[in-house]
């Protein structure tokens, strides 16, 4: 029984380690963010959704909405995805890294290097 207990206290120190990580990000990098944070609180005001109301349905505090809609890069994947569902604009997370330019011009010319 013991045994059991250390590990779990080993497993629960560890994952309060890894949510305290913090993410630093170049400022350039942050305003785009930034900008992504804006863009999903206009969205939220433009359908008359409150904070609450928002929140709620995508299953996240208001508090980590907050930060969402501030840009905030210590919030998941997952809480940004759950947010632009409610909203409505799922479709929109595929548009990420959809149109790999700079890796399609690295294939090719690799391509052509092997011939």
């Amino acid at each position: 029984m013991l045994v059991i207990f250390y590990k779990i206290d080993i497993f629960v120190e560890n994952n309060q380690q890894m949510k305290s990580k913090k993410q630093i990000l170049f400022p350039k990098y942050q305003r785009v963010l930034e900008q992504l944070g804006e863009n999903i609180k206009l969205a939220r005001k433009r359908r008359r959704l409150t904070t609450m109301q928002v929140s709620e349905r995508a299953g996240i505090d208001r508090s980590t909405l907050y930060e969402i809609e501030k840009g905030s890069a210590s919030v998941s994947l997952g809480a940004y995805f759950n947010t632009l569902r409610v909203l409505g604009l799922q479709e929109d997370f595929l548009k990420l890294a959809a149109d790999d330019e700079y890796g399609r011009k690295l294939q090719d010319l690799d391509l052509i290097n092997t011939k």
